[in-house]
């Protein structure tokens, strides 16, 4: 098994969408990247930890690649606006791939390099790619909530 970490806006609506791929065995949403031990999400909700909203993929690559992982979350959201997805707005809800290797890191500036030359966005994607740090899941009533909320379903 393998990990992936990802940052693009609200985990909530990422978890689902991750959730449901072939070869992904669990999810889990919590915080990455910042300076404060173990942030509270009212903590990150302030911007002032430095923590973004992530979603920690644990994954098979036999059944499912990093760089298909990779492919979708692009697909998820808008990787051109800096610290904002849709109306949430802050640091915590900023883009970014944090890699877990090096590998990954390639990978992952690869992916990015080729979105940009495809010219899909006419603004410069400001997704980060940063090493993967201490990840500090979210409380668990944030776990799969959409599920909770009767919103998507999740495996």
């Amino acid at each position: 098994m393998t990990i992936a970490t990802f940052a693009a806006g609200c985990f909530w609506g990422i978890e689902a969408q991750f959730k449901q791929i072939t070869g992904v065995i669990s999810t889990r949403v919590g915080y990455l990247g910042g300076r404060t031990e173990n942030p509270s999400y009212e903590l990150v909700c302030t911007g002032n930890t430095g923590h973004a909203e992530v979603i920690e993929i644990t994954f098979d690559p036999a059944i499912v690649s990093f760089e298909s992982l990779l492919t979708i979350f692009w697909q998820l959201h808008n990787p051109t606006t800096l610290n904002r997805q849709g109306p949430d707005v802050g640091s915590q809800y900023r883009s970014a791939i944090f890699y877990h290797d090096e590998q990954q890191r390639q990978l992952a500036l690869s992916s990015k390099q080729k979105l940009t030359a495809s010219n899909r966005y006419q603004n410069p994607i400001v997704t980060e790619i940063t090493a993967a740090s201490i990840f500090y899941p979210a409380e668990q009533y944030h776990q799969c909530y959409l599920e909770k909320k009767g919103l998507a379903v999740c495996h």
